[in-house]
C-alpha cells in the first residue's frame, strides 16, 4: 500500500475511534462542532497534533520524491535522428540556409539535409535507420548543447560514413576534449557503419559539435550522419570471482534498437576514455560492440567482434600478486551473422600465449578455451586478437571475425 493511502487510512480509524462526533453521520452543525473543540483543551491539542503529524508527513513524503534522481540518459539527442526537418523555406536544393534552421542544431558551413536513396551525379545513400541524414562539406559542423553531470562519463553512439572515396574524417568535440575518426575503412557494405566515443562531462551545460575539417575538391564530399545518441556510463563493480572488470562487455555504449550492424569502439589513439569500460582497444583498427538482439551472443546481453585481423586487439590490465599463479578463461564463437571460415584468436597474459581455434559455419555458436599464467608483477596485461581477417560469406565488403566473451582471471589453488 502506498505510504500516503496508508496514512489517511489509519488517520481515518483514530478519528472515528476518538471522535466519533467527527463524522458526517453524527448529525452535529458546523457551529456546534467549533464551539464543542474551543471547548475542549484535549480535543484542540489533539487535533493539533494530527494536523501536525500531515504536515509533517507530507513534507518527508516530498523530500523523499524530490532526492530521487534523474534516469541516467540512453537514447537519441535531440533529433538526434534528424527527422524533425527545416522548414522548405530554409532550404536550397539540399542544402540548409541559416544558423538555426535544423531543428535543436546549430550549424556552421555547408550542411546538407538529404534523403536516404539515389541521389544526383550517380551516389548512393544509405540512411539505415530512418529517411533523412545530414551531411557535412568542407569545413562544416552541427553542434548541439546538452545537459549532463559533471564527473560522468558519457558515449556517443551515431551513425558515420563517408560519401566519396576521399579519405574522410568526422572531427567529434567537447569541452577539453576533441576526437579525430578516419572513416576511410567502410566495414558495412549497407553504409550501416555505427561509431561510438566517450567524454567526462567537466559541467552541467556541454557543447558536443562533429566537424569535417577536411577540404575536398567536390564540395559536396563529407561525413554523412543519419543518428546520434548519448549514454551515461555508470561506474564499474567488482564481480566476485573475477578480477577482470566488465569481463562480459554488459556495459557499454547504446545500441540502436531499429537497426543495428555493430558498434566500431575506435582505438585508443582516437579515444583516449574507453565507451567499453575497463577495456582498451590498443589496435590500428577498432573492435565491435555487438549485442544479442541483433546478433548472436554466447552469454549475457553483448560481446565483442574482433573485425579486423590482427590489427584489432583489445586488452585489459589487471591487479595481480607477483609470482601467484592464474587462470585466463574465455568463450569465443561466431555472431551468427554469415561470417565463416576457420577463426582463430589469440590470448596473452604475462608471458604466456595461446591460440584458441574456431571453425565458423557462420550459424552462431561458441566454445570456452583457457590459459595458465604465472604473474610477474602487481600488474599483468591480457589481451585478444584475431589471427586472420574474415568476410562474410556472400559480402565480401562486409568485414566480419570471431566473437569474444566472458573473459575471466582468477588465481588457481
Amino acid at each position: 500500500m502506498h505510504p500516503a493511502f496508508l496514512f489517511l487510512y489509519l488517520y481515518y480509524e483514530y478519528i472515528n475511534r476518538f471522535f466519533p462526533f467527527l463524522r458526517p453521520t453524527s448529525g452535529l452543525s458546523l457551529p456546534y462542532l467549533g464551539s464543542h473543540f474551543l471547548k475542549s483543551k484535549t480535543h484542540t491539542m489533539a487535533l493539533f497534533l494530527s494536523l501536525c503529524i500531515a504536515l509533517l508527513f507530507s513534507f518527508c513524503h516530498g523530500l523523499a520524491n524530490a532526492a530521487i534522481p534523474p534516469p541516467p540518459l540512453d537514447g537519441l539527442v535531440e533529433n538526434g535522428d534528424f527527422e524533425e526537418a527545416p522548414a522548405t523555406s530554409n532550404l536550397k536544393k539540399t542544402v540548409i540556409i541559416g544558423k538555426h534552421s535544423l531543428p535543436k542544431w546549430e550549424i556552421n558551413g555547408l550542411v546538407e539535409y538529404v534523403s536516404g536513396g539515389p541521389q544526383p551525379g550517380g551516389f548512393f545513400l544509405a540512411i539505415p535507420r530512418g529517411v533523412h541524414a545530414v551531411r557535412l562539406g568542407n569545413e562544416a559542423s552541427i553542434s548541439q548543447i546538452l545537459t549532463v553531470k559533471p564527473g560522468s562519463v558519457y558515449a556517443f553512439t551515431f551513425g558515420a560514413t563517408r560519401t566519396c572515396a576521399q579519405d574522410e574524417v568526422l572531427r567529434v568535440s567537447v569541452p577539453g576534449q576533441s576526437s579525430d575518426l578516419p572513416l576511410q575503412t567502410l566495414y558495412s557494405s549497407d553504409g550501416g557503419d555505427t561509431y561510438s566515443l566517450a567524454w567526462k562531462a567537466n559541467s552541467k551545460a556541454v557543447k558536443v559539435t562533429f566537424h569535417n575539417p577536411g577540404v575536398q575538391e567536390d564540395p559536396s564530399c563529407g561525413p554523412l550522419l543519419d543518428a546520434i545518441a548519448i549514454k551515461e556510463l555508470p561506474p564499474l563493480k567488482r564481480t566476485i570471482g573475477n578480477l577482470v572488470k566488465n569481463g562480459g562487455f554488459e556495459v557499454g555504449p547504446h545500441v540502436f534498437k531499429n537497426f543495428s550492424t555493430g558498434i566500431l569502439i575506435p582505438a585508443k589513439q582516437q579515444d583516449l576514455i574507453s565507451p567499453l569500460p575497463g577495456w582498451i582497444v590498443e589496435s590500428l583498427k577498432p573492435v565491435k560492440y555487438i549485442d544479442k538482439k541483433h546478433f548472436f551472443v554466447p552469454s549475457g546481453f553483448a560481446a565483442i567482434e574482433m573485425v579486423a585481423g590482427r590489427e584489432s586487439a583489445i586488452a585489459q590490465v589487471i591487479r595481480t600478486i607477483p609470482n601467484k599463479f592464474y587462470n585466463l578463461t574465455f568463450t569465443i564463437g561466431d555472431a551468427k551473422n554469415a561470417c565463416h571460415g576457420s577463426m582463430m584468436v589469440e590470448a596473452f597474459a604475462a608471458k604466456e600465449t595461446v591460440k584458441a581455434p574456431y571453425v565458423s559455419q557462420g550459424k552462431g555458436g561458441s566454445k570456452t578455451a583457457s590459459l595458465r599464467f604465472q604473474a610477474i608483477s602487481d600488474r599483468t596485461r591480457i589481451t585478444f586478437f584475431s589471427s586472420y581477417y574474415h568476410n562474410k560469406m556472400h559480402d565480401y565488403g562486409h568485414m566480419c571475425g570471431p566473437v569474444l566473451d566472458d573473459v575471466r582471471v582468477f588465481p588457481t589453488h
